[in-house]
C-alpha cells in the first residue's frame, strides 16, 4: 500500500470491487488530525486511454495529493472557520457537488439558482459559524413560497453546512436540527387521452415534432433522453430503444436512474422513425435521431415552444412536456405488471411507478368484492337470522 505525505496529511487510495464495478476510494489524515474516507470515481480495467470519468490508480493518487493539498492550505491561519463567510462555504459546496458527486447539469442550474437567488442574499455576508436556527427558521417563516418549496431550500442549506463541517471544521449545523414542514403529497397527475395525443401529434410543426410527440407518449422517455437519442439506439428488428444518454444544458450525461434500459417500440412510432430516417444525412448509428439544424442535438427550449404552441394549435389543455410521459405511465400501468413498468420508466424506486397505479380502471373490482363477501344464505335470511341473534 503506497502512502502519500502532503504537508501534514497522509493518506492512501484503494480499490473496491463491486457488483456495480470496481470504485476507487481515498482514506486519509487531514492536518488537524481528523480521519476521512471519501469515494474518488469508477476504476479504469481497460486498456489504452482512460474513459471520462474513470481513474487508473495513478489518476486516483493524484486526485488524492490536490485533496492534500487543499486541506493543507485550509489549515493555515486566514483559513479557519471563524473567519470563514457563508459565501465561501456555499462556494465550495458548488464546487463539491459538480466536481466530487458530478451532479447532472440540470441539477447543478437549479442549486446555483437557489444559491445566487435565496441563500447569498439571506446568508452570505454573515460568518459561518455565527448562523443560527432562530436565524434560519426565521428566514424560511418569511420565504413567500410553499411548504414544499421551503423543504428543498432547507436540504440544499443543510448541504453547505454539512460539508462545511468537513471542509472547515464547522462544529455545530444550525440546519439539522430544524424540522422539515408537513406538505401536501402531489397525487394528482395530468394525462392526455389517446385522441389527445394524436391530436397534439397532428398540430405539430413539423413531421420531426410530430415524431417526437409519438415517441415521447408512446415510450415514456424523458426529454432529454429523446433529444440524446441516437439512430443506433434504435432497434428496429427488435421493436425496441435502448436509453443509454440524455441531453441537457448542452452536455451528455447518462439517463437519470444512471442505467441503460429498453423501452419497448410500438409498431406506430416505428413507423414513423423508419420515415423520419429517410432523411438524405444525419442517419449514422451516432448521429441524433431528432436532429437540429445544423446537425447536431435540438434546442429544447425551442422544442417547448413549438409543443406549446401545437397544444393551443390543437386546442388542448396546457399540459406539460413532462405529462407525456405520465400518459405512457398510466397507460401501460393497466397493461403491464408493475416491475416492468418501472423498468421501461428508469424508475430507481417502485412506489414512483405505484402512483400509477391510481389511474387504472379495473371494471372488475366491483365484482371481486361482492364475491368476496358472498355466503352461502340469501341475503334476505341471512338478514332475519342477524336480528334474530340480536334480539336474543
Amino acid at each position: 500500500m503506497d502512502r502519500l505525505l502532503v504537508g501534514a496529511g497522509s493518506g492512501h487510495v484503494f480499490r473496491r470491487d463491486g457488483v456495480r464495478g470496481a470504485v476507487w476510494y481515498a482514506k486519509y489524515r487531514a492536518p488537524d488530525g481528523r480521519q476521512r474516507q471519501r469515494r474518488i470515481g469508477p476504476a479504469w480495467v481497460g486498456r489504452g486511454r482512460p474513459a471520462d470519468g474513470c481513474f487508473t490508480k495513478r489518476t486516483a493518487e493524484l486526485w488524492l495529493a490536490e485533496v492534500l493539498d487543499r486541506e493543507a492550505e485550509l489549515a493555515v491561519p486566514g483559513s479557519k472557520v471563524g473567519e470563514v463567510l457563508f459565501s465561501d462555504a456555499a462556494a465550495e459546496w458548488l464546487r463539491y457537488v459538480e466536481q466530487d458527486r458530478g451532479c447532472k447539469p440540470s441539477t447543478l442550474r437549479s442549486y446555483r439558482s437557489t444559491v445566487n437567488g435565496c441563500l447569498l442574499p439571506a446568508f452570505g455576508h454573515l460568518p459561518l459559524e455565527r448562523i443560527t436556527q432562530r436565524q434560519v427558521e426565521r428566514w424560511r417563516a418569511g420565504l413567500l413560497v410553499g411548504p414544499r418549496t421551503k423543504n428543498k431550500l432547507l436540504v440544499e442549506l443543510h448541504g453547505i453546512f454539512r460539508r462545511a463541517e468537513h471542509v472547515y471544521g464547522l462544529r455545530t449545523n444550525p440546519v439539522a436540527g430544524i424540522e422539515k414542514l408537513r406538505a401536501p403529497q402531489k397525487v394528482d397527475l395530468q394525462v392526455f387521452t389517446p385522441a389527445e395525443v394524436r391530436a397534439l401529434v397532428a398540430a405539430a410543426a413539423g413531421a420531426q415534432d410530430a415524431a417526437i410527440f409519438l415517441t415521447a407518449a408512446f415510450t415514456g422517455l424523458r426529454r432529454g433522453e429523446l433529444l440524446a437519442l441516437r439512430w443506433g439506439d434504435v432497434d428496429f428488428a427488435g421493436c425496441l430503444v435502448r436509453v443509454r444518454q440524455s441531453y441537457s444544458a448542452g452536455v451528455v450525461t447518462t439517463p437519470k436512474s444512471g442505467k441503460v434500459r429498453a423501452v419497448p417500440l410500438a409498431p406506430e412510432v416505428a413507423v414513423v422513425l423508419a420515415r423520419l430516417g429517410q432523411r438524405t444525412r444525419w442517419t449514422g448509428d451516432e448521429d441524433p435521431v431528432f436532429v437540429g439544424d445544423l446537425g447536431g442535438f435540438l434546442d429544447g427550449s425551442a422544442l417547448r415552444r413549438r409543443y406549446m404552441k401545437a397544444l393551443a394549435a390543437a386546442g388542448l389543455r396546457p399540459l406539460r412536456f413532462h405529462d407525456l410521459r405520465h400518459t405512457f405511465g398510466t397507460r401501460m400501468i393497466a397493461q403491464a405488471d408493475i416491475l416492468r413498468v418501472k423498468e421501461w420508466m428508469g424508475h430507481a424506486d417502485v412506489q414512483t411507478t405505484m402512483r400509477y397505479l391510481h389511474y387504472t380502471p379495473k371494471p372488475d373490482d366491483a365484482q371481486l368484492v361482492a364475491a368476496a363477501f358472498a355466503g352461502d344464505e340469501p341475503p334476505a335470511a341471512a338478514a332475519t337470522a342477524g336480528r334474530g341473534r340480536v334480539a336474543a
